[in-house]
C-alpha cells in the first residue's frame, strides 16, 4: 500500500523532499522515517539507479568521479601524460618518457600537502622491506610449438625462431618489453615485444640457414622488409648485393650476401657495414673480403692510433682490398722450431751385406723372393 505522501506529492514536491533530506544532514533512512515516506517516494523514472543514490546522499558525501589515494594519482598521470596517447616507435622509448615524467612528478605537491612526493617517499623508504638478493623471474611462461613457418604464437602476436627448431616445443618467457625463446636451457631467440595485436616480428637472421641450404632462393621478403625498416639491412647492403648479382649471377650473388649477413653473428653490425662499403669501393664482391675489411674496421676502432684510416682524396686511386689468404700468410706466427733432419732416416737404408746376398751396401734389400719379383 502506497504512503499518503506518495499520493499527495507531485514530482515538484518529491524534488523538494529530496532537498529536505540533503539539508537535514541525517541519514536517508532516518529522514524517510521522520517524513513517513518510503524510499520509493523519492524515485524518478527518468533517472538511473546510480543517480538516485547520488541525489539521496548529502552533498558532502556524494561519490566522486575520481577515486582517492594512489588510484587518484594514476588518473592524474593518465590525464596529464597519456591523453592523447603519445606516439612512439618502441616500448623502450615510451619507458624512457615515463621515467622522465616520474622524475618530474617527484617534485610535485599533491593537493595542499606540505611536502613533495620525493620527500614523502624518503620518509617511507626506510620502512619498506629490502629487495631480495637472489634474482627471480618476473616474466610469464609459455610453451608454444614452432610451426612450419619457423614462427611461434605468443598471445595474439607471432615471432620468428631459428629454422632448426621447426616442429619442436620451446620455452618462452614474456616480459613487459621483450620476450626470450629458450631451447632447453639455451637462448635461441630474443625479440622486442609487439604492442599491437595480430602483428608479426621476423628476424632475418633466423632464415639465413634455410636460404644458404637452398631451401629458399633469396632472403625471405617479410623478414627482409622488417630488417630494412629497422636499419639492419642498409642501402650499402643493397648496393653490394646488386653488384654481386651482376658479377656472380642471381644465385651466387645471393649466396654471397647470405654469407655476409651471417657475419653479424660474431661481428658488430657497424663493422660489417664498414666492411661492405670498403669492399664495394674496391670492387671486391666476396664474403671473405667483407669479413677481412670488417675485422680491420674493428681493429681500427679498438686501436684508433695504430693504422688509422686516412680519408680518400679526390683524384687518388680507389681503395684496394688485400686477399684474405695473403693476409693470413702475412700474419702467421714466426716458426721458432729447428728444421727437421733426415739423417736418422738414412740409417734405415744402410744395411750390412749379408752372406749370399748380391745387393750393394746402401741399397734396400727386397724382401720378396726372386721368383715372385
Amino acid at each position: 500500500m502506497k504512503s499518503k505522501y506518495t499520493k499527495r506529492y507531485p514530482q515538484e514536491c518529491k524534488r523538494g523532499a529530496v532537498g529536505l533530506v540533503r539539508s537535514s544532514g541525517r541519514a536517508v533512512p532516518e529522514a524517510t522515517r521522520q517524513l513517513g515516506v518510503g524510499l520509493g517516494s523519492f524515485r524518478f523514472p527518468e533517472l538511473t539507479e546510480d543517480r538516485h543514490r547520488e541525489l539521496l546522499l548529502p552533498s558532502g558525501h556524494r561519490r566522486r568521479h575520481e577515486k582517492g589515494g594512489a588510484e587518484g594519482q594514476i588518473g592524474y598521470f593518465r590525464r596529464n601524460h597519456f591523453t592523447p596517447v603519445p606516439e612512439v616507435d618502441s616500448l623502450a622509448e615510451l619507458n624512457e618518457m615515463v621515467d622522465q615524467w616520474d622524475l618530474h612528478h617527484g617534485h610535485r605537491r599533491i593537493g595542499s600537502r606540505p611536502r613533495t612526493v620525493d620527500e614523502y617517499f624518503a620518509i617511507e623508504q626506510p620502512l619498506l622491506m629490502p629487495l631480495p638478493g637472489e634474482p627471480f623471474e618476473t616474466g610469464r611462461l609459455f610453451m608454444p610449438r614452432i610451426d612450419h613457418y619457423s614462427q611461434i604464437a605468443v598471445r595474439t602476436n607471432r615471432y620468428s625462431a631459428p629454422t632448426r627448431l621447426i616442429g619442436k616445443r620451446v620455452r618462452v618467457i614474456l616480459h613487459a618489453s621483450h620476450l626470450v625463446v629458450y631451447d632447453r636451457n639455451i637462448e635461441a631467440a630474443r625479440h622486442k615485444r609487439l604492442i599491437a595485436k595480430g602483428s608479426c616480428r621476423l628476424d632475418l637472421n633466423h632464415y639465413l640457414e634455410a636460404s644458404s641450404a637452398g631451401r629458399a632462393p633469396s632472403p625471405v621478403p617479410p623478414p627482409l622488409e622488417q630488417a630494412r625498416s629497422a636499419s639492419k639491412f642498409t642501402p650499402v647492403h643493397d648496393a653490394w648485393w646488386a653488384q654481386a648479382r651482376k658479377v656472380h649471377g642471381e644465385r651466387d650473388g645471393t649466396r654471397a650476401l647470405i654469407e655476409v649477413l651471417l657475419l653479424n653473428r660474431h661481428l658488430a653490425h657497424e663493422h660489417v657495414v664498414a666492411g661492405l662499403a670498403a669492399a664495394l669501393r674496391a670492387g671486391a664482391l666476396t664474403a671473405d673480403a667483407v669479413a677481412l675489411e670488417a675485422r680491420k674496421a674493428g681493429q681500427a676502432e679498438d686501436e684508433p692510433t695504430i693504422g688509422a684510416s686516412v680519408p680518400a682524396v679526390p683524384g687518388q686511386a680507389p681503395a684496394t682490398v688485400t686477399s684474405l689468404h695473403e693476409w693470413r700468410l702475412a700474419h702467421l706466427r714466426p716458426d721458432t722450431k729447428p728444421l727437421l733432419s733426415v739423417t736418422p732416416y738414412g740409417q734405415l737404408l744402410r744395411r750390412r751385406r749379408t752372406s749370399g746376398s748380391d745387393h750393394r751396401e746402401g741399397e734396400a734389400q727386397c724382401p720378396c723372393p726372386a721368383s715372385e719379383a
